[in-house]
Parts: C-alpha cells; sequence; structure tokens
C-alpha cells in the first residue's frame, strides 16, 4: 500500500497492541485491586435482560449444511455474475488518472459538481466526493487523456477544469489563482495527485497480492494453531466467500446508491480488515471445537459442532452488533470520503459473522466426519 494505507494499518496494529495490553494486563490489575478488598467479589456480568438471552440454544446448525451451501452458492453466482458483467467502480488508484482536491466559497453538492464535469470531460470516468461535512471542499477524480504524455497536458486539464467551475467560483477569479495551490479563498485547487497507467498496474497487481497473501498467511496461521487442515480450510473457504461477496455487494449497488462505491486502496484496507475481524471470530468458534473435543472426547461429532456453535452464538452476536453500532455511526455521520470504507466494513462484520455459522464451521464438520468414517474403516 502507499502511504495512507501504510498509515491505517499503522494506527490499526497499534491499536491492537495496546488493546491486548489493556485487555489481558490492566484488566487484571484492576480486578485484582478490588477484589483484595472484597469489592466486585458478586460480580454476574449479565443484567436481568441478558442473563438468559441466548442461553440455552440447541439450534442444529450442521442439519442446514446442504441449504446454506445452496444459498452461499446462489448468492457468489450472483455476484460473479454481476462482477463479470457490470464489473466494479474503479478509482484512478487502479484505472489511472488525476484527483483534483477543490475548496469552494459555499457548499455544493458533490453530483452537480460531477454533472458539470462530465458535460466537458466527454466519455472519460469523472467522480465527486464531499470531504469533510460542510461540502465546501470536494474531491474530482478522473482518468479524462490519462494516456497523453504532451508537457501541457497538465496545465490543459487544470484550464478546463476552471472553465466548467467556474459559475461556482467567486467572481473574479482568475486561472492563475484557481490553480495557485497555496490560495484557499475564492475557489482553487488546493491540492491535485496523476497516477500514470503503468502506476495504476502496479497497484492493482500489489492489491490482489495483498489479499491472496493475508489469506495464505491466516490458512497457515490457523494449521499451526489447530494443527488440523480442516479448520485451515474452512477458515479460508468461508474468508474467501465474504471476499467475493463484498465485490459483489459493490459490483451491484454502484450507480444506484447515493454515496461513491468507488474501489480503491481505502477499499483494499476495508477488505484486509473485514479478513481480519472475520478470521477473529471463527478462532473463538474453532476454539470452542477444540475445546469441546477434550473435554468430551466420546460426544457425537454433529452435537459437538453445534453446542460449539450454540454456545458461541451470543459472543458472535454481542461482539458483531457492537461493532456495527460504531461502524453504522461513522456510515451516517461521517463524511463521504469514509463512507464507502465503513459500507465495505459492515459487509464485512456481516457475512464475516454468517460465513463463520454456514460456511467454515460446516466445511470442518464435513472434513472431520470423513476423516472420522475411514478411521473407522
Amino acid at each position: 500500500g502507499t502511504g495512507p494505507i501504510r498509515g491505517f494499518a499503522t494506527t490499526l496494529i497499534i491499536g491492537i497492541i495496546v488493546s491486548f495490553f489493556t485487555a489481558v494486563f490492566m484488566t487484571h490489575v484492576l480486578y485484582d485491586h478490588y477484589m483484595s478488598k472484597d469489592k466486585w467479589l458478586n460480580l454476574t456480568f449479565t443484567s436481568k435482560i441478558s442473563r438468559n438471552l441466548l442461553s440455552n440454544l440447541h439450534f442444529n446448525f450442521m442439519k442446514t449444511n446442504r441449504t446454506a451451501f445452496f444459498v452461499v452458492l446462489i448468492i457468489l453466482l450472483v455476484c460473479g455474475g454481476s462482477l463479470g458483467y457490470r464489473g466494479l467502480s474503479q478509482s484512478i488508484d487502479f484505472t489511472g488518472g488525476r484527483n483534483f482536491k477543490v475548496q469552494f466559497e459555499q457548499a455544493v453538492e458533490p453530483e452537480q459538481v460531477r454533472e458539470m464535469i462530465a458535460g466537458e470531460f466527454g466519455d472519460a470516468n469523472v467522480s465527486v466526493i464531499a470531504i469533510g461535512t460542510d461540502k465546501k471542499t470536494v474531491r474530482v477524480s478522473t482518468n479524462y487523456r490519462i494516456e497523453e504524455n504532451s508537457t501541457t497536458i497538465d496545465s490543459e486539464i487544470e484550464a478546463y477544469l476552471y472553465q466548467t467551475l467556474k459559475p461556482l467560483l467567486t467572481q473574479n477569479i482568475s486561472l492563475e489563482v484557481f490553480i495557485d495551490r497555496e490560495n484557499h479563498t475564492g475557489g482553487s485547487i488546493i491540492s491535485s495527485q496523476k497516477v500514470g497507467p503503468s502506476i495504476a498496474d502496479d497497484i492493482k497487481v500489489a492489491a490482489i497480492w495483498a489479499v491472496l497473501l493475508s489469506l495464505l498467511g491466516i490458512g497457515l496461521y490457523i494449521l499451526l494453531r489447530f494443527r488440523n487442515i480442516a479448520y485451515s480450510i474452512g477458515s479460508v473457504a468461508a474468508l474467501i466467500v465474504d471476499t467475493i461477496m463484498i465485490f459483489g455487494v459493490y459490483s451491484l449497488l454502484w450507480g444506484f446508491v447515493p454515496f461513491s462505491l468507488e474501489v480503491d486502496q481505502v477499499f483494499v484496507g476495508a477488505i484486509l480488515t473485514a479478513i481480519g475481524y472475520s478470521i477473529n471470530d471463527k478462532v473463538v468458534v474453532f476454539d470452542r471445537v477444540r475445546e469441546f473435543f477434550r473435554l468430551y472426547p466420546k460426544r457425537n461429532l454433529t452435537q459437538l459442532f453445534n453446542d460449539s456453535l450454540n454456545t458461541t452464538l451470543a459472543r458472535t452476536i454481542n461482539t458483531s452488533l457492537s461493532t456495527l453500532i460504531v461502524l453504522v455511526c461513522i456510515f451516517v455521520l461521517g463524511g463521504d470520503s469514509v463512507r464507502s470504507f465503513s459500507f465495505a466494513m459492515m459487509l464485512g462484520v456481516i457475512f464475516g459473522t454468517a460465513s463463520s455459522l454456514f460456511v467454515a464451521a460446516p466445511i470442518a464438520y464435513i472434513m472431520m466426519s470423513k476423516k472420522k468414517g475411514e478411521k473407522e474403516k
């Protein structure tokens, strides 16, 4: 990834390390202090409402394997068909183009700005999103004449942009003032970025490798942790399903929803974060399966998997809901620049939770059942 994505990754890594420290060390210190003084000895960690919520469940998840697989297959076919027919709304990170961050004196509507520019730039792709909440700053992305290598092409594009947006600028703003990056009054370009076609191809390849290597790394981690390839294959298969579904939803909805669904490096960061969140849930489920194997070695495999999923269901739903609350707040209250990221994350949380129950666990169950049957023969 480039600067912004590396910054996001660094922040996420620091957050994970700090949260691990506070959860393990600080919580231990705090509880040890108060419990040594006979306080907090009667903590129940539940309320009257939550005490029996989602407890003593007996859902037969393994009985629904075929139905679940059929539904997942249909969804994957729809997503694959959409990706093949409609494709994705790729940003200049992957297609090549120019980004202009333009600041106005008054609030503007991104769609109005897009229509004005698209009318002048012909068949070129043009997207506009608001930066911030006051709607006075927008980011204009376009691949208009990106293949040309003329020494004056950048100046020409800026001049076209000036003529197109002139009705929205303060009166008497000249072209020289508009393209002056130091000028922030009356309306001007405050920053710009150009991504050539060859650089865009390199970024696209790097993004694909990032996703593939993350899936491979997670598969190896699960294999080393649980010493059973059934868990590893189940986890990776579920993560692949999650990823395809997120891409599929973006392909199905772009152009039909009132916010940008551009696929850029930030989106790739969201995909990788969603994969990390999803595998965390699967580790919890498989850890319970392994625990029950040790505690009840003679228990029927079907019952063991069902009991594992039922006993972790409350934790799975509570964690997912608490995460979704934060993401919904970001989606509703944040600007257009983070809306696509939070939407991808919301999809990742929903699909990741569902795939733990209906993809990862059933695949591991089927593989272990076959292995057990072979041993009995």
